[in-house]
Formats: structure tokens, sequence, C-alpha cells
């Protein structure tokens, strides 16, 4: 045993993956476990349903960590994931249904936990402060990829909530439906919550990227898709972010908030995905039953 431990950390591999299995799975079938294609931290989540072997889906986890000094108009990358074998690998523990880890960016201390529900996945983000620098905004991007029985490249299952009940976050852009994907892809999608909607509701912006928003709010701030045999919905939600949207080429949900990092501080939210045999219905009762226990 002496001998495999030195040989594995002369590798760079951490004890702990090799000691345990990094996967946990939940009354329902689902299971999520570490990603070991890339060196940054992911998610693997396989779902009970669909054909064999195209069940899995990919969850950045997370996929950029942002930052805004007091007094600065412009953000800060702390952390942009980076696909395959090359840099930073996070030292996993698995606890329970959770698994997590931990890093520092410079003065930020940031965990990073998964806990596996019966009906999906909240993720737990935690930052704390050892510098003197006041942030006026810090966020983690969970980014959900959802190429596999939630794939939804023309937002055809993809719903938001307003007033009046569920709506395609895209129903207002019906050209979508037609036009060829390499014309409608890169696009990103946004229906706002607390955020104002803007005056122009399709913005063709420098990095090559359509932005459409919808012209209506949600008044749940909740992003569901269904499953191809629509039998599954894959919905996430947090307490208070700005926005909800799907980038249509991933079919990502973002739900994703931001939270004030005074020095000597500390912060965390969570969001949640629901990944259950349900329907929209079912989702949204879950989404108003659970909202408020998220931090």
């Amino acid at each position: 045993m002496k001998f495999l431990l030195v040989l594995l950390l002369s590798l760079g591999i951490p004890f702990v993956a090799a000691s345990q299995t990094l996967d946990v799975r939940n009354s329902s079938g689902l299971r999520m476990s570490v990603d070991t294609d890339d060196r940054n931290p992911a998610l693997i989540i396989v779902v009970p349903v669909g054909t064999k072997g195209i069940r899995s889906l990919k969850i950045l986890f997370p996929e950029h960590v942002t930052v805004r000094a007091h007094g600065q108009s412009e953000p800060e990358h702390l952390y942009i994931f980076r696909p395959g074998t090359e840099g930073y690998s996070p030292e996993w523990k698995k606890t329970d249904n959770a698994l997590e880890y931990a890093r520092d960016f410079g003065q930020i201390h940031f965990v990073a936990r998964a806990m596996l529900k019966d009906d999906g996945i909240v993720f737990h983000y935690e930052f704390t402060n050892h510098s003197g620098i006041d942030y006026d905004m810090v966020t983690a991007i969970t980014d959900p990829r959802f190429h596999a029985v939630f794939y939804d490249p023309r937002l055809q299952r993809t719903y938001v909530h307003h007033q009046d009940g569920f709506a395609l976050l895209a129903s207002e852009t019906p050209a979508r439906l037609t036009i060829p994907l390499e014309k409608w892809f890169p696009a990103r999608y946004l229906a706002s919550y607390t955020a104002s909607v803007p005056k122009e509701r399709i913005q063709h912006r420098d990095d090559g990227i359509t932005y459409y928003y919808k012209s209506r709010p949600v008044d749940v701030p909740m992003i569901a898709t269904l499953s191809e045999d629509r039998t599954w919905v894959a919905a996430s939600f947090a307490r208070d972010p700005g926005d909800v949207w799907s980038n249509p080429e991933l079919t990502c949900q973002h739900v994703d908030p931001d939270v004030p990092l005074p020095h000597s501080g500390h912060a965390a939210y969570e969001v949640k995905i629901l990944i259950f045999n349900g329907s929209l219905e079912d989702a949204f009762r879950k989404v108003l039953a659970q909202r408020n226990n998220l931090q």
C-alpha cells in the first residue's frame, strides 16, 4: 500500500481518487461521478432513460469563477474551465451523497460541493475572502451540457414559466425551427427575472454570438427541458438570478446568481438541477416548494 501511495503521488494522482469510487447514486437510478476525461473539475450524470450509451451528460463544476472588485466596471475571471488532461486537477472528497473539492484563487478560498438528492443535484458554492479587497460580485457558473436525452438544439422542449403558465423559452423566434443550424448557432436565449428586459431584444455582438431576449420576464427563476420522450424533466433553479438562459447548441441551462464578497468576508449560494421522471407541472411544484430552502 505504501508503494502504491508513493507511485500515485509521483504521477500526480490524488490518492483519494484511487482509494474510493467517486460516484453516488440516488433512489431513482440517477448516477453522479467525477469526469475522468478532463483534469479540470466536471461531473458526469447518467440518467436511467434513453438508449444505453448515450444517457450521460456533463456538468462543468464550474465553467468559470468570476469577480468584480468594488469601483471596477470589468469583471475578472479567476478560473475558466479547460477541457483535456492538462491543468489543475482537484483533490475530490466523497461524503455520503456528495462530491466536493476546495481550492484557492489567491486570497479567495473556494469550496464546491455537489449533493445528489432523490430528485436532482444541489450545487453549493462557498467563497471566503482573506484579502482586503471588497468584491461587489462573485459567481461560479454551473454549466450542464445536455448532449443526451435532454438535447434540444432548436429549443422545442425547453420552457420557462410566466404568470399565465409555461411557454417555450424561444417561442418568440419561430424561424429557429426551419433555418439551418449553422445560421441558428451560435446563439444565447435569455428570459429576465430580476434583470430588466433590454430594449434591443436581438443583439448581434462582437463575439459573433446572437443574443435573443424574451419580451416577457419569468415569474419563477427556472428553466426546464423535457426528455425526447417527454417522460423526464431537467429543470434548473436558484433563489434570485438576474435571468435564466440557454445556449441551444449545448442545451445548457443557466440560473446563476452572483453575490457580494466583502473583504475578510464569506459568501455562499446554491443552484439546483432537478432531474426526475415527471412533468413540467411536477417540476414547477418542486421549485415552489424548494427554492426558498436554497442558500
